[in-house]
């Protein structure tokens, strides 16, 4: 399987920035990036994406100031400590609030014709 690391990462931001503060268990997580990154033409196996995303998230959930923090068992979530996942965590709320102003825009657009 050749998915790059960068593309795993920003799944795995994504999903869990979604989440919030109670964390997802890996599982959940895998099945996720499986969905976004699976194709006709590309197709990924489960269990070895799980694997993957498994030892990404293993591997930055070290340290104090890691991007990730092991909650509990399997339960994996934006570490509140990390700069970088506060950073995320505000690009993410960013791009929220222009797609609904876009979205009362257009709604706007279309009551003026």
């Amino acid at each position: 399987m050749i998915i790059e690391e960068t593309r795993i990462k920003q799944l795995v931001c994504t999903i869990l920035a979604e989440v919030g503060g109670r964390g997802l268990h890996v599982a959940k997580i895998s099945r996720h990036v499986y969905n976004a990154v699976n194709t006709f033409f590309e197709p990924y196996d489960l269990d070895e994406l799980h694997h993957v995303v498994l030892t990404f998230l293993r591997k930055n959930s070290k340290g104090y100031d890691a991007m990730f923090e092991r909650v509990e068992r399997g339960v994996y979530r934006l570490n509140p400590h990390s700069a970088q996942a506060a950073q995320l965590l505000l690009e993410f709320s960013d791009a929220e609030e222009e797609e609904n102003t876009s979205a009362i825009q257009d709604d706007r657009q279309l009551m003026l014709f």
